[in-house]
């Protein structure tokens, strides 16, 4: 679990002289050398030696070698050939399109133990949880010259105190491990253990992670332990043989990203990834990861047809060296560090994602919820016309949202090839579009489960997330997209402050329908529930651009009930169509004791709670 203090470059002192030590992990290697500019890249220069005890590792001390070298391994194969690579191990990268390592001694002194202490003593998984999904280099560029990345330092000031305004607790980050390509947005990882040289230095990102941090914001990273590409500098073919991935292509190359799979039966692969893990969470103060593509790692059949994969030793699809894998990996985190949240892109029907390793689950503390996100898209994306015919799209996500813990993603995979950016995913005219969207950002935010919004989605980007540009900030000039982004301001503000919202988020006693029947007129009625008997929120939804007004619902109790929210007001350009005054009357409707009559404005949703 914790490789990174050994492999790699590693400023030490040895008899009184200070160098570097490398060491590197080439088991079926004839010879391996450091070769950089300190040594003219000669091969013959500085030699590594094999570790007595037949690990495979090669390690040396380069006396004089300074930090800030460049630098790769020179590994001599058995196939007699001679191919240079960069550091799996490696701290910091030169930026692309160069490819080599750099030697690095990171300092920095962090100032986030508040907020650490205050995350040890939480339950997160019973707090609000709000996460900013976001791109760095194409949130936003530097305003004089629109091809030239921010670095991490000016990144953190603006879009810290950006999150801070929206009310989101989370960032998401794309991933920010090195990578050569940005068509990839990252996803296809060759240096695992830096932050892309793109955006400035190591000791820059941790000043990143510790402002957010300083500003009360929880800081994810997306993870990608799944696949790797197939540079000639990075871990394919790593000394010359199969030595990071599968040999057997029906196990080693993914056919969808024509990338390359971990060999997770191989203990030091395991290892490698484990430290990787470990290494962010100890040396970036991160607060967790959402770890991309878990579907494909737990079945030996994705996206392949038959004959196209192996089965296990059992015959069956699942891969068990990637269930092993998850279920140590998840622990030890859950041991070692307690308040850090693992987020599974699984979209699946495997049981027990979430569960705990203890229960027989995988250990995961939330899992994408996809079916949630496709079939509310699909519910919206219809003509108001015809959603009588399909509420069962919006319904039917209640059957298992309790199944597992569920985060709710809007996430950037929905606004890119030609999917279409969301406020054009919408029907009817302009105010319509704008209706639409606030209801269903409305809908995530009132149904049971974390959530996390793609950037640019918060004021209704127009066009779709291209990683070239930064997002279409002047689209805030318009009423229309301003009060769009009000709105997602005030979802957040709501969620947060209000307990029913919140605290149940993975317990089915948080949730009760009301009236979910009501389709004709495309109406749902249903509760959430705090822990407190009247931590109680009533949520309503019309989902027609008919405004229904008089319309009877059932309400849990009598008191003094007001709405305390309503997509429909004004401030987030509605028609305004709010309810001032509420009578409730101890006459049972919906099989509730008490009742009360309401509007329900057009394409809007309002909250009602007793106060």
């Amino acid at each position: 679990f914790s490789l990174y203090k050994h492999f790699g470059a590693h400023k030490i002192t040895f008899n009184k002289i200070t160098g570097i030590y490398f060491s590197v992990w080439a088991p079926n290697a004839k010879s391996v050398s450091v070769v950089g500019d300190f040594n003219s890249w000669n091969s013959q220069n500085t030699i590594l030696l094999p570790r007595w005890d037949h690990s495979g590792i090669w390690e040396g001390f380069v006396p004089g070698c300074r930090v800030g070298e460049v630098y790769k391994y020179s590994i001599d194969t058995l196939f007699n050939e001679r191919i240079e690579k960069a550091d799996p191990f490696g701290f910091y990268w030169e930026l692309r399109p160069k490819t080599a390592t750099i030697t690095r001694d990171t300092s920095y002194t962090w100032r986030d133990k508040e907020w650490k202490k205050k995350q040890a003593k939480q339950n997160l998984l019973h707090m609000p949880f709000s996460v900013y999904e976001v791109h760095l280099g194409s949130w936003m560029k530097d305003k004089n010259d629109s091809e030239k990345f921010l670095n991490y330092k000016e990144i953190a000031l603006l879009l810290a105190e950006y999150v801070v305004d929206m009310g989101f607790t989370h960032i998401e980050l794309m991933p920010v491990m090195e990578h050569p390509f940005d068509g990839s947005w990252g996803y296809q990882v060759t240096g695992y253990f830096a932050p892309t040289s793109r955006f400035g230095t190591p000791e820059d990102f941790m000043f990143f992670v510790d402002h957010f941090h300083q500003c009360g914001i929880g800081v994810i990273l997306d993870w990608v332990p799944a696949h790797f590409p197939a540079d000639a500098h990075g871990l394919h073919k790593f000394d010359g043989t199969h030595l990071y991935e599968h040999e057997d292509p029906k196990k080693g190359f993914h056919p969808d990203w024509k990338t390359h799979i971990f060999n997770l039966g191989r203990n030091e692969v395991r290892s490698f990834l484990f430290s990787n893990a470990m290494y962010w969470l100890e040396y970036y103060h991160v607060d967790g990861f959402r770890v991309d593509a878990v579907a494909s790692m737990l079945h030996l059949n994705y996206s392949r047809k038959e004959g196209e994969w192996i089965p296990n030793h059992l015959g069956g699809s699942d891969n068990l060296d990637s269930v092993s894998f998850f279920k140590t990996l998840n622990s030890k985190i859950n041991l070692d560090f307690p308040s850090v949240k693992i987020i599974a892109e699984e979209s699946t029907t495997w049981p027990g994602v979430t569960k705990s390793v203890a229960d027989g689950g995988l250990g995961f503390d939330m899992k994408w919820m996809m079916g949630w996100m496709n079939d509310t898209l699909k519910y919206f994306e219809r003509d108001t016309f015809y959603r009588e015919y399909h509420q069962n799209d919006i319904t039917f996500s209640m059957v298992y949202a309790f199944s597992e813990n569920f985060m709710l993603p809007l996430s950037h995979d929905e606004v890119v090839h030609g999917k279409k950016p969301m406020i054009y995913k919408m029907p009817g005219d302009e105010w319509q579009q704008f209706a639409n969207l606030r209801l269903m950002y409305f809908w995530m935010y009132t149904h049971p489960g974390t959530k996390l919004l793609f950037m640019g989605c918060e004021f209704a980007q127009t066009s779709e997330w291209n990683f070239e540009k930064f997002l279409d900030w002047h689209l805030l000039e318009f009423e229309t997209h301003r009060k769009t982004q009000t709105f997602v301001k005030e979802l957040n503000k709501v969620y947060k402050s209000t307990p029913a919202l919140h605290q149940k988020s993975f317990d089915s006693s948080g949730f009760e329908w009301i009236d979910a029947s009501n389709y004709q007129q495309c109406i749902l009625i249903f509760m959430r529930k705090g822990n407190k008997p009247k931590d109680v929120v009533v949520v309503a939804m019309n989902m027609t651009p008919v405004p229904r007004e008089n319309y009877k619902i059932g309400l849990p109790f009598a008191g003094k009930w007001k709405e305390i929210m309503s997509s429909d007001t004004e401030e987030f350009y509605g028609s305004n169509m709010v309810n001032k005054i509420i009578k409730v009357e101890k006459l049972a409707y919906h099989n509730q004791p008490c009742s009360t009559e309401i509007t329900l404005p057009p394409l809007g949703g309002i909250i009602l709670k007793c106060i």
